[in-house]
């Protein structure tokens, strides 16, 4: 038998349970009571808009009266003045420090037949369930950006080859706005990642306070319920731009729910529509993406009269953080060693940047970025250079050289020349060019210690006689020995006036006499 009487109570626990918080489920459990029966009795007492002292003191038989029997409305014009104060009470429920509490003041003022506050802020919970399903949060403005890879990836097609290349689509929504970017890139890579996230807070005009990621490598090198921990690269971004990163629990996508279902709503909005046409760069198809986009967001949302673009300029924009003067430079970390003419080589580029002549022979960490390259000894800062992409130069700071402090080394001009002696005076005359040819002792000694070492491996007179021949050349450096010894060009005989072949006469050649 449908719609079966229960004894009155159950009804008044029901009652007494709902009022202190209780779920309906639990309320279910509790009673014995189907949860649409609870539902039904819960409906009713909210439309009675009385309180539960009243109905509590009532007996059975007026209360089955009461359930059993009357039918109550919910009063249509005062229903209808708290929907329409909804819309506004959401939007400025996400500014800080506004209440529901605050919002119902405002409301009693406007409205002084409405709800009480325990029935209106009930009502504002099912209207804010109904318009929109998908954010259970309360999300203050400025707080949290969201970030996710789509699973579906796009495509475009390369214009020399012809081969259809698949992108990821890297999706980033604000919490209390919902303002949404959407970019294409070729990988889910740190580098890529750490780009769009920055292109996103770019997008924003700001950062906010904390940045929500999934549990993917690029973020995240070990995933953990309550400490997880960060990749190097992308803690030095969110530090560089003042944001937490807070990554979801692992298996839990209800962390990130926004950007969940910012995902799904973009598949509809985006994807259906780009997939039409075909684009033949990853530029080109960024482009339609982001026309497609400013569509969405300035789309009215759901059960409200204003759209993304206009809730996040009248309460989040303003919340955001301010950017730096300067993009985020992707750093990269190397261990070297100092070596005795106090340089570091950064093998990427093989170029030489000098630090303090104390740390030779320490183990420092180099952090380099497209523009800078730092020196680190045991956390502290030790030199700083712009980054130089010339092979085999050295990049100086003057207060670095050991010569410039009279610090004692075996790396020094005598020594040097001392050993180039014991191999042969062609190698000793070489030695002593290269040493007067830098600005900087320190910047030869590497290139001679480089050239002494041929020595044990092709033998001293080898190494004479392409030091002779390097000489007539007037070549000086490591390389030059190097490609001679290499070619076997030290095994031929070197050019002199005696061995030239003489040019022939002729009033078409003008002569070396020409140029003087």
């Amino acid at each position: 038998m449908s719609n079966k009487l229960i004894f009155m109570g159950k009804v008044r626990l029901i009652l007494r349970s709902y009022t202190q918080g209780v779920s309906k489920k639990m309320i279910s459990e509790k009673t014995g009571v189907t949860r649409n029966t609870v539902k039904k009795y819960i409906r009713q007492y909210i439309a009675m808009d009385k309180p539960l002292e009243e109905l509590e003191h009532l007996p059975d038989i007026e209360l089955e009266k009461l359930f059993m029997t009357e039918k109550h409305v919910v009063p249509e014009q005062r229903y209808k003045d708290a929907l329409g104060y909804f819309s506004e009470m959401d939007k400025a429920l996400k500014r800080k420090g506004i209440t529901q509490e605050i919002q119902w003041k405002q409301y009693i003022n406007k409205y002084p037949d409405g709800y009480s506050l325990s029935h209106f802020k009930d009502l504002y919970c099912k209207w804010k369930k109904h318009v929109n399903s998908v954010m259970h949060l309360e999300h203050k403005s400025g707080d949290k950006m969201y970030v996710d890879y789509t699973g579906d990836k796009l495509e475009y097609v390369d214009v020399l080859s012809g081969e259809i290349i698949p992108v990821e689509v890297f999706v980033s929504i604000l919490g209390a706005s919902q303002l949404t970017y959407v970019e294409a890139s070729h990988s889910q890579q740190k580098e890529d990642f750490i780009r769009s996230c920055e292109n996103a807070l770019y997008y924003y005009g700001g950062a906010p306070q904390a940045i929500v990621t999934d549990n993917l490598k690029s973020a995240v090198t070990k995933s953990d319920r309550y400490e997880p921990t960060l990749n190097e690269m992308f803690q030095d971004f969110v530090f560089y731009y003042k944001m937490a990163a807070m990554p979801a629990g692992p298996y839990k996508p209800r962390h990130k729910a926004l950007v969940e279902g910012a995902v799904k709503i973009i598949y509809s909005a985006i994807f259906s529509r780009i997939r039409e046409k075909t684009y033949y760069s990853l530029e080109e198809l960024n482009k339609a993406i982001w026309e497609l986009l400013e569509e969405h967001n300035n789309r009215l949302l759901k059960g409200r009269q204003y759209s993304r673009r206009q809730q996040f300029e009248e309460i989040e924009r303003q919340e955001l953080q301010p950017l730096p003067e300067n993009r985020y430079q992707t750093k990269h970390k190397r261990t070297v060693t100092v070596m005795k003419n106090n340089y570091i080589c950064l093998s990427e580029d093989k170029h030489y940047y000098s630090v303090p002549y104390r740390f030779i022979g320490k183990k420092v960490t180099l952090l380099y970025s497209q523009e800078e390259v730092e020196v680190f000894y045991k956390l502290e800062c030790i030199a700083s250079h712009k980054r130089d992409y010339r092979e085999y130069r050295y990049t100086t700071v003057e207060d670095h050289l050991a010569s410039r402090h009279k610090f004692m080394s075996d790396w020094t001009p005598d020594n040097f020349i001392q050993k180039a002696t014991f191999v042969g005076n062609e190698t000793k005359e070489y030695i002593i060019k290269i040493l007067e040819k830098q600005q900087y002792p320190e910047q030869s000694y590497k290139s001679c210690q480089g050239i002494l070492s041929f020595a044990s491996r092709v033998g001293h007179d080898r190494l004479n006689k392409a030091c002779l021949r390097a000489m007539h050349f007037n070549d000086y450096s490591y390389m030059t020995i190097k490609s001679i010894l290499e070619t076997r060009l030290d095994m031929q005989e070197v050019d002199t006036e005696e061995n030239k072949i003489v040019m022939p006469s002729h009033q078409n050649i003008r002569g070396k006499e020409y140029y003087k």
